[in-house]
């Protein structure tokens, strides 16, 4: 019982580890852009005090059918022809993108980089960490 323990403990603090050097690597912005990682909370305030964010959720059809945050677009990061796809977005306005724990909206934040969006706004934690909206502040 103690080994498991201790193994889950390891296997947990190394998971925040990897992830917090993950998110300094991959939440530093480039010169004249944003990308930043924000709690759902600021992720709601967000969307309601910049009302023209395009909101990507990046996990499959099948979650997304299950449940969404408000007017989201859904092109899942597995997808083939995901490079494709975004490319219709405005690389101009600002994006919101989650999945459903935060691990593929990383890789798809990666991704929006390279193709150049501007302003990179990445829910933490993903669709499991919505809530009703807060009211703004």
């Amino acid at each position: 019982m103690l080994w498991t323990i201790l193994t889950l403990i390891v296997v947990v603090g190394g998971w925040y580890a990897f992830e917090a050097y993950w998110d300094r690597r991959l939440f530093t912005p480039n010169p004249g852009h944003i990308c930043v990682n924000l709690s759902a909370d600021d992720s709601q305030r967000y969307l309601t005090q910049h009302p023209e964010t395009q909101v990507l959720d990046v996990r499959s059809d099948s979650e997304f059918q299950g449940g969404s945050l408000p007017g989201a677009i859904n092109i899942s990061v597995g997808d083939p022809a995901f490079e494709t796809k975004v490319a219709t977005l405005s690389k101009n306005k600002p994006v919101l993108v989650y999945c459903a724990g935060g691990f593929r909206s990383r890789k798809a934040v990666k991704r929006l980089k390279l193709a150049g969006f501007q302003n990179i706004q990445h829910l933490h934690r993903g669709y499991m960490s919505w809530s009703k909206p807060v009211s703004p502040s």
